[in-house]
Formats: C-alpha cells, structure tokens, sequence
C-alpha cells in the first residue's frame, strides 16, 4: 500500500482521462506518458521521504508569532529549500518564467501527492507558482523581477481578499488604495484568513491585493495590487502580523490577520478591474483544493484499510477472531470511500484537462474548454473537499477507539480537511456559482458539454444504460432550474442538491470510463472494483439528490420559529 499505490492509481486515471487525446494534440512536445510517471515517482520520494516525516511536527508544533514575526516549525524551512530546489514550483509555469512548460493537469497529479503528505506544507506552493503565472500576463514588468524568484522559492506570495466585514462579499471590501503621485500606491486596511502571510521560509512575500482605488460602488472600484512586505531596500513596508488563528487543523500554515498602513504597493493591471485580473489566479488556486481533498483522502483510506486487515475481531465464538475487513459493513464502508476517492481523482484531473485546453488548445475551441472547466470546478472543488473529511471520518469509524486517539493520524485528516469545504468559497458559494453562472449567465454550457461527452461514452451494458438514465434525470433537473430564475430562492434552496447531483454525475462517467478501461492488472481491478461498487450506488443517490434539488424554499415556512 502506500505511495506505489497512489502513483500507479494516478497514471492509470492519466491514461484514461477522457480529455487526453485533445490534449496530447494540443501539446505534442509535452505530453509524453513516460516522462509523466517519472515525474509522479519524483514526487513521491519527496512526499514520502521529506515532507511526510514533517507533518506530525507541523500539526504538534504549529506556527508561533514571535516578535511580531511567524517562526515556523523545526524542520519546514529546510523541507521547503529542498521542495522548491528540485523544482516542483515550476512544473506547469511557462519556460520563459523559468518553469518547465508541462500541462497543469501533471502538476495536480503531483499536488496530490504531495497533499497527501502534508496539506499544510503544501498549502504555501499554489499561490507561488499561481501569482507568479498571473503576473506574466496581467504585469510583465512586475513578472520580470518577481516571477523568477516566486518559482524559484526565494520569495513568497499570498492572496489577500478577506476582511473582517467582507468575505465572499467582495464589493464590501474597504481596504483603500491612494495613488502616490509618483506613479505607486499605497495601501492602507486589513486583510483576515491569509494564509502564510506571514513565514519565515522566504526572504520577501508578496500580497496580491484586492483594494478600493476609487468611489465607484461595488467590485467596479476593486483595483488588484502586489504589496510586498517588505521595501527595495529590505526596509518595513507598513505591513503587519496581528495575530495568527488559533484553529482546530492545518497548524503548520499559520492563517494570519494582518494589518497594512501606507504601504508601498504596484497596481496589477488595469485600475477598476481587479477583481477580472485576479480571475485565473483564483481559478488555479480553487483547482488546487481538488489535489488537497483527494490527497488527504486517500491518506486516510489507507490508514483505515491497512487497519482493516491487521485488526482482529468477531467471527464465530469457538474459532479465532477474524480480521475486521471480513466483515460486510467493514467491506461498505472501504469500497464506499475507495470508490468516493476514485471518482474524485478523476474529476480533479478532467478539471485540470480542460484548464490546459482553455489555454493551449485550438484557439477556435478555446472558449469551449473554459466554459466546461468553469463548469467541473465547483464540483472539483467542493466534492473533493467534503470527500476529504468523509473520508477520514470514516476511518475513525472503521479504526473505532483507536481512530480517535493521536496515536493514529486519522484524527488529524479529519481536523485538518473540515476547512477544504470553507476556504476558496464555501460549499454554498460553489452551488450558487453553479446555478446563477453556470446555469443562468452561461446558458448551461459547460453542463450541455459534459453531457455530450459522457453520453457518447455510454454503451449498453447496464452500468452504460445507468449512467444514461441518470443523465436523463440530470437534464431534466437543470430544466426545471432553469426556468427559475425569476424565482431564485426556489432554486437557490436546492443548490447545494444540484451541485451535488453534477458531481454524482461527472463522478459516475469517471467510474464508468475505469470499470471499462482501467485494464486487468493489480491497480486496474483495484480501479475497476471501487468504480463498479460508485456505480451500483449512483441510480439511488440521483434519486435522492434530483427530488431534493427541486423542493424549492416552501419548506423553509415556519423558519422563523427557530429564531424566536
């Protein structure tokens, strides 16, 4: 078991991904398979051999604010000079930013790898390797200095949008941008939930900003700024620590508040179009947390069925105790998470496909692959977000009395996963994202795309005629969404149930595509077992999920007694 597992897993779902062959075409010169599994290999020795030793340390030890600085634990800062020197932060950057010009959808395989490992140590590379590839484009001359060194580990990056009063709500941010006159800004607010903003594993950090440069109401007065702690000349910037939050996970990545007083700070591209610049810096950041939930997941798989067959218990009285994974419940419960994870994997790396398609695809069919990641992301993001802390909370369950105890690392899988679904937009931000853009903006594109694909994928076994019935319902569903924009609550009310039924769905073709194609050796029976039981459990679930996604808010009549 292990990281072999994990990797063979990987390159299985890279052979199969349905988006494959539009990708090798597009990039000819960088998709070469056995390269591929070198690079997971790669990565797995880093996970295994230096950051996963590091872990225990990180949640034990945490970050402390010392002085008014972050001071990380013994042993980060040496594992993150070795991470960033072997040059896992410039994977997917292009080569004119010294990175090595492979797809994203490599760097996600190996992201989940390494959050496997760690999520915390890993939570510091994705805003690197993403500012540093939005800076290229939206600020060439401030790439020119600042890219290089964000891929090359020196200096840090942040994303700074929260403050106390506005959260997802960006048109209430108040932090306030005053031109200089000399051709800078300064910046004066403060930003909460920021994670490492502050470390001592970098000599600069920079925070890439959303501010208000002007009057204008609501995002259209956002101007996006990189504010670096500190000046040129090594000297304070303004910009302070106020404290580090005291939270139930993830204590290796201090999540910090900080404070910015005329702080020197270089407008991002155009002034009044924040919040548009930072787009695809978001975009990257929240196809990180699907890498995130399944690497934490599968953590906490193995954990559980290693248990499972070490453990001993029941069986008939007068013979020896059996191990517990001879038990049904106990074979549920694992195939359940291992076809859970599966699915999840999948989706993770179509999502990524079709990232890479929007961007080096034909440039006629661009807007096609953007339009359909726009539409997996959500489901990528939060699906294997809330997967991450199912997952481990089924491993305490399978382990008993002993997951509950530190003695075995499940217990922080799950303290460290309950954030995924909060951070980069809430499960209910992802669904209403789902229904008012996808759905209504965009006209249900990228949902008509995936059905297209998936349905030319199903054949007339009966798991294929599942999987076409349960599209069926599917588009029916989205039907009846659609017709409800002039009654948004209704439709508002049963958004978290249709995010939920797309994922069931996209999961459901990912299943479909493995017990078909995962091959017939060790990893593809292991593949094909966990996809076949995800699919046997599918026609229930959209059951399920469809007749709540279309309740409407009626049955929120009488809420108010619960206020009372």
């Amino acid at each position: 078991m292990g990281y072999a597992r994990q990797v063979a897993a990987l390159s299985r779902h890279l052979a199969v991904t349905p988006f494959l062959p539009a990708l090798e075409a597009a990039t000819p010169d960088s998709v070469d398979r056995e390269t591929w599994d070198a690079v997971l290999e790669q990565a797995a020795r880093m996970a295994e051999g230096v950051i996963d030793p590091l872990d225990a340390t990180l949640d034990a030890v945490g970050a402390r604010l010392i002085d008014g600085r972050v001071v990380t634990p013994p042993g980060h800062r040496a594992a993150w000079e070795r991470f960033a020197g072997d040059g896992w932060l410039t994977l997917s950057l292009p080569e004119a930013l010294g990175g090595q010009g492979l797809p994203l959808t490599l760097t996600t395989a190996c992201e989940e790898v390494f959050n496997r490992a760690s999520p915390a140590f890993a939570m510091l590379a994705t805003p690197n390797r993403t500012a540093a590839a939005m800076l290229a484009e939206a600020a060439p001359e401030i790439a020119a200095e600042w890219a290089p060194r964000l891929a090359s580990g020196e200096w840090g990056a942040t994303i700074c949008i929260s403050e106390p009063d506005a959260g997802s709500d960006v048109a209430r941010i108040r932090t306030r941008a005053v031109a200089d006159g000399e051709g800078g800004w300064c910046v004066t607010g403060e930003k909460c939930w920021i994670s490492f903003g502050d470390h001592d594993l970098t000599t600069r950090i920079g925070h890439c900003m959303l501010a208000r440069s002007s009057n204008a109401p609501g995002v259209r007065g956002l101007s996006l700024f990189l504010v670096p702690d500190l000046r040129d000349d090594g000297g304070a910037n303004g910009v302070t620590v106020r404290r580090i939050e005291e939270k139930l996970g993830l204590h290796g990545s201090p999540t910090c508040v900080m404070g910015f007083e005329d702080s020197a700070a270089m407008l991002i591209g155009a002034e009044g179009r924040g919040l548009q610049t930072l787009f695809q810096m978001m975009l990257a950041m929240r196809l990180s947390c699907a890498p995130q939930g399944v690497g934490v997941a599968e953590a906490a798989f193995d954990t559980a069925l290693s248990y499972a067959q070490e453990r001993r218990q029941g069986g008939h009285a007068g013979a020896p105790p059996v191990a517990i994974v001879a038990h049904a419940d106990v074979q549920r419960q694992l195939l359940r998470m291992a076809g859970r994870i599966e699915a999840a994997r999948g989706i993770a790396l179509m999502a990524a496909s079709a990232m890479d398609l929007a961007e080096r695809g034909p440039q006629s069919e661009r807007a096609g692959w953007m339009a359909l990641a726009q539409f997996l992301l959500p489901i990528a993001k939060d699906g294997s977000a809330r997967l991450a802390f199912d997952v481990a909370s089924e491993a305490v369950q399978v382990l008993g009395g002993a997951g509950y105890t530190r003695e075995w690392p499940v217990e922080r899988r799950l303290r460290d996963a309950r954030v995924f679904a909060v951070f980069e937009g809430t499960t209910g931000i992802q669904a209403l994202d789902m229904v008012h853009r996808r759905l209504w903006r965009d006209g249900g594109e990228g949902l008509a795309r995936f059905v297209a694909a998936a349905r030319a994928d199903c054949d007339a076994s009966d798991q294929g005629r599942a999987l076409s019935d349960a599209l069926n319902r599917l588009e029916a569903t989205a039907g009846v969404l659609a017709g409800w924009q002039a009654r948004a609550r209704d439709a508002e009310a049963g958004s978290v149930a249709f995010l939920d039924l797309c994922g069931l769905l996209v999961g459901g073709w990912v299943s479909l595509r493995l017990a078909r194609d995962a091959g017939q050796d060790e990893t593809g029976r292991r593949l094909a077992a966990a996809a076949r039981f995800h699919l046997a459990e599918l026609p229930a679930e959209v059951g399920r999920l469809a007749t709540l996604a279309v309740m409407g808010e009626h049955w929120h009549e009488g809420f108010e007694a619960l206020l009372a």
